[in-house]
């Protein structure tokens, strides 16, 4: 887990509620949200994997059977992670990628931030270099209630006024590509706003539950 003190509503990977699993938290002091959204290049220069290994070793002597993390942009550290780890690691929703990519033309990605979200990204989480021209990708405003009570890292965040931020990105994807059907929420913040994202696009959304719970069926076969 970042270290974070935003509230966190169910469907957030913050919230125990609605997970068909026991989640164990192993907060990384000093890493704040705006210290891991950014571009591939600023987050590898700040060389966060020692910290997260740590996490994820100590997590894993508490009994985790499985490692995630609560930023999609962490998906860079996902190769090093599972290469070094003796349990199963998924870092991102972005790891569903390659396999929606392959059933649909192009493919939708909500994020905290467009801008910091780059091609190295969508790389580590497995997309080949030549699907990378399907992806569309829209990020939140960081002006609004939603990015910003979340990169201030603020104690309080209105739910109404951040879901219509979300709302509203979604909005400007759907009229860029109005041919989308299949989205992946880069963040593990935007869950608990998917049914009204749903409902107000009509599009099928993939998030980090998807990927644990396929995870998590997986392993008990």
């Amino acid at each position: 887990m970042l270290d974070t003190q935003f509230p966190r509503w169910p469907g957030d990977i913050g919230c125990r509620d609605g997970w068909p699993f026991e989640l164990i938290y192993q907060k990384v002091n000093g890493m704040f949200p705006n210290e891991i959204v950014r571009s591939a290049e600023a987050l590898q220069q700040h060389d966060v994997l020692p910290l997260f290994l740590q996490a994820a070793q100590d997590l894993i002597s508490q009994g985790a059977g499985g490692i995630t993390t609560s930023c999609g942009f962490l998906v860079l550290l996902q190769n090093e992670l599972q290469s070094r780890l003796s349990v199963p690691v998924r870092t991102s929703s972005l790891l569903l990628l390659p396999h929606l990519l392959a059933e649909n033309a192009t493919v939708g990605v909500l994020t905290m931030d467009e801008l910091a979200l780059d091609e190295v990204h969508f790389l580590a989480a497995g997309v080949l270099p030549r699907d990378l021209s399907r992806l569309r990708v829209q990020g939140v405003s960081r002006a609004e209630e939603f990015a910003s009570a979340i990169m201030e890292n603020r104690l309080h965040m209105n739910f109404e006024a951040a879901q219509q931020s979300v709302i509203s990105a979604a909005v400007l994807l759907q009229q860029k590509s109005p041919e989308l059907r299949h989205v992946v929420l880069e963040c593990t913040n935007m869950p608990p706003y998917a049914k009204a994202i749903e409902a107000t696009t009509g599009w099928q959304l993939h998030s980090l539950h998807q990927l644990l719970k396929a995870s998590s069926v997986e392993a008990s076969k």
